[in-house]
């Protein structure tokens, strides 16, 4: 069985996710379904359809987390420290070509989110940072081109 990193808050937000699926999702969506059946005829019945539709949703997301969370390996990044930049690292980049200053985070596949710029292990800029140091100038290939980064700090 493959082991996926994740840091102890992206597990613990995965468990809650399928504790609330399970707990909330699932049995509403049941009772709209039940509601929808109540409605008649369910060939031309879009309620009923939605619900299915939904149902399936939830049910793959939940089997989904059930097989991700005990593939995780829980990878604590307070032990952490230094200026080399390693899972769990807050990096700080400088676009070489327009100065702009950017934070991220590497996270495991399965918690990353550019809305809070945590970046996954596996994408390319992370894979560009991993092992390197402060002031290091690192290469990243891109859709419109390979663009290229200095490292101006490294945090956990």
């Amino acid at each position: 069985m493959q082991k996926f990193p994740i840091t102890a808050p992206g597990l613990a937000k995965l468990e809650e996710e399928l504790k609330h699926l399970r707990v909330e999702e699932r049995p509403a969506v049941i009772r709209a379904i039940a509601e929808a059946r109540a409605h008649g005829d369910l060939s031309e019945n879009a309620e009923y359809h939605a619900a299915r539709e939904r149902q399936s949703f939830i049910e793959g997301r939940i089997a989904e987390l059930e097989s991700i969370i005990p593939s995780s390996e829980v990878i604590d990044v307070s032990k952490f420290s230094g200026p080399q930049v390693r899972f769990g690292a807050h990096v700080t980049v400088v676009d070489e070509e327009s100065d702009e200053e950017k934070t991220y985070r590497i996270v495991g596949q399965y918690e990353a989110d550019m809305k809070t710029n945590s970046i996954s292990l596996t994408s390319p800029l992370a894979k560009a940072l991993m092992g390197k140091k402060v002031g290091d100038s690192v290469e990243v290939p891109a859709p419109g081109g390979s663009r290229a980064y200095e490292i101006a700090a490294v945090s956990y």
